[in-house]
């Protein structure tokens, strides 16, 4: 349990820092501490929901369907954050 909490944590901090090595060698990256901030909680939410997924539904099936539906909805909500899909009042520029 303590070791699938670890793997998390640090797949989400590798993730992180993608963005972060990025600003170092370009302008075209710019994320403030909000962003890093905002993006932390989303990664985390999404993988402990995924990690619970994974062990408590029996079906395999359901679990596909389950994150796939759960993927699409990060990617749609990244996109949202990002570019502004939709229009959104907190959408990004």
């Amino acid at each position: 349990m303590i070791i699938r909490k670890l793997i998390l944590l640090i797949s989400l901090l590798l993730l992180l820092l993608i963005p972060f090595v990025g600003m170092q060698y370009s302008n075209e990256v710019k994320w403030s501490l909000n962003d890093f901030i905002i993006m932390g909680v989303i990664l985390l939410s999404f993988g402990i929901i995924i990690n619970k997924i994974i062990y408590h539904v029996g079906a395999f099936k359901k679990r596909v369907i389950l994150i796939s539906t759960l993927i699409i909805l990060f990617f749609l909500l990244w996109g949202e954050l990002a570019v502004g899909l939709f229009n959104s009042p907190f959408a990004g520029s």
